[in-house]
């Protein structure tokens, strides 16, 4: 065993006992349905921040999207993190952080379909949302331990993928059934301040690279860059140092869309905003989250610039989600500082991995658990009754995304994008109408519910069937960009034609009174 395989190990065994002690110290906050699924409402600014942005970041982001875009687009890419930050993070928050926590607040409701029902009077529109939240989240989560079993495969060669899939599994199914939201909250604030150094000493690490010479010579050393024969993916110095991403401008657009609009409808991110105790936590969530995702977007992003130079224009054997890894394995795979950083670099990508894990798993969980099998069944559910059952539903998938992840699709990192645009894009016009107009409709919401399914699935469709499914994939930013703005404009335009009748008026009026409240 390697020096740098030790040093991994042993941080990873440290990590996952923290991790574990956490779960434990969470438990009896969560023993209640209330304080299991959103913390009793009483979690904090720096510890929500934290939260919002480690569930926005994951592994797919830095193996995945920092490794292709930075590789194919160079220092443009960098933009995506920019976009993320103040498109995705700092809007998000000043426009529905507060609005959301006084809502949801007053309607009582724990999840997004729980938010829909109660704010549109509608059970099938819960039952509906949640069918969705739990299909489509299942390839996001595999997505997500693909791209990290990927990685920790590089470092160790001579372990299969599938084993560091299911000791991630078993580690987050380990704190998240034993303390929910708030071991989740918890976590995320340590796992939040593990990315942040993580990444700012990989940025040092890689522009100190001989290849690259620091930020000056990354820019000379790119613009003089020239692909070598035969490469899959040639592109000249000027394009990977143009700014603006040169040919790839408006591919660069819908992913900057995308990615940042996309976390407006995403019911694991907006439930972080149920969980805040009051705005005085918001006004300081708005802050950190925001100075969180600029160093781990742009830096993620910076990163991914400096590939070509670092790997000598040579496409990795495992392609474009080898890229990453590989680098990490050139820049601080020799010397005993290189292999202790490579060690804290591969818990960041863990803890960003993990992050996100469990947000989705929480919320795909509770989505059966509390919104749909309460809605489909004749007797009442009891609170303890859909707490347990949602602490099984939540190992239940975890094994389902494992399994799923280890079944070697090749489609299943595509399927994140299309995963992150459908749900959104059924999402985000519903929510966003249901906060700030009293006149949207329930024939309204739906609509728009159905106009993001639609526009994703019927888009899919029709391009496989015509092109493949790469094709499709290839155009899914497009199509999740696409949604959104399609679900933003349905709702209000059905629901002037389908006006609320007198008694559903007063109803609306009488909830929209929260925002009158401290």
């Amino acid at each position: 065993m390697t020096n740098a395989q030790i040093y991994t190990l042993v941080a990873l065994a440290v990590y996952a006992i923290a991790m574990a002690l956490i779960g434990c110290f969470s438990f009896g906050k969560s023993k209640t349905l209330d304080g299991f699924l959103i913390g009793g409402r009483k979690i904090g600014g720096w510890v929500s921040a934290f939260a919002y942005g480690t569930t926005y970041f994951s592994a797919v982001v830095f193996v995945g999207y920092a490794g292709q875009h930075g590789w194919n687009i160079g220092l443009g890419a960098i933009w995506i993190g920019i976009g993320n930050a103040i498109l995705g993070c700092l809007l998000s928050w000043l426009l529905f952080a507060n609005k959301t926590r006084k809502m949801t607040k007053k309607l009582g409701a724990r999840t997004m379909p729980d938010y829909f029902e109660k704010r549109y009077n509608s059970k099938g529109m819960k039952i509906l949302a949640a069918v969705i939240i739990f299909v489509f989240l299942v390839p996001y989560s595999a997505a997500v331990y693909k791209g990290l079993g990927s990685l920790f495969g590089v470092v160790f060669p001579g372990v299969e993928t599938w084993v560091w899939m299911l000791i991630i599994a078993a580690l987050t199914a380990v704190y998240l059934v034993a303390g929910g939201y708030i071991a989740t909250a918890y976590t995320d604030l340590i796992q939040g301040i593990i990315m942040i150094v993580g990444v700012v000493c990989l940025v040092v690490a890689v522009l100190s690279h001989e290849n690259v010479g620091g930020l000056s010579g990354l820019l000379q050393n790119l613009g003089n860059f020239e692909s070598l024969p035969g490469d899959p993916n040639p592109t000249t110095g000027t394009q990977l140092t143009n700014i603006f991403g040169g040919s790839s401008f408006k591919f660069l657009c819908f992913n900057i869309m995308l990615t940042s609009f996309g976390t407006w409808g995403l019911p694991q991110m907006i439930g972080k905003f149920y969980a805040i105790k009051d705005t005085a936590a918001i006004k300081r969530g708005t802050i950190i989250s925001t100075i969180f995702c600029i160093v781990i977007g742009c830096g993620a992003y910076l990163i991914g610039s400096t590939s070509r130079l670092i790997l000598g224009g040579q496409l990795p054997e495992g392609g474009i989600d080898s890229i990453i890894p590989t680098v990490l394995m050139e820049v601080l795979g020799n010397g005993t500082l290189g292999i202790t950083l490579l060690a804290v670099i591969m818990v960041l990508l863990l803890s960003a991995s993990m992050s996100t894990l469990e947000s989705v798993v929480l919320t795909s969980a509770s989505a059966v658990a509390v919104d749909l099998i309460p809605a489909i069944r004749k007797k009442e559910t009891s609170p303890e009754h859909q707490m347990l059952l949602t602490r099984i539903l939540c190992l239940a998938f975890v094994a389902c995304s494992f399994i799923f992840a280890t079944q070697n699709i090749p489609i299943i990192v595509s399927l994140m994008s299309f995963s992150w645009g459908l749900v959104s894009g059924c999402f985000i016009g519903p929510y966003i109408w249901g906060l700030f107009s009293k006149k949207i409709t329930k024939i309204g919401a739906y609509a728009g519910i159905l106009s993001g399914l639609l526009t994703v699935g019927g888009a899919t469709l029709v391009i496989s069937l015509q092109s493949g499914f790469s094709a499709a994939a290839a155009k899914s930013p497009e199509m999740g960009v696409a949604a959104m703005a399609i679900s933003m404009v349905v709702v209000p335009v059905v629901s002037a034609l389908t006006k609320n009748k007198k008694e559903e008026a007063e109803r609306v009026n009488e909830i929209f009174e929260c925002y009158k409240e401290a």
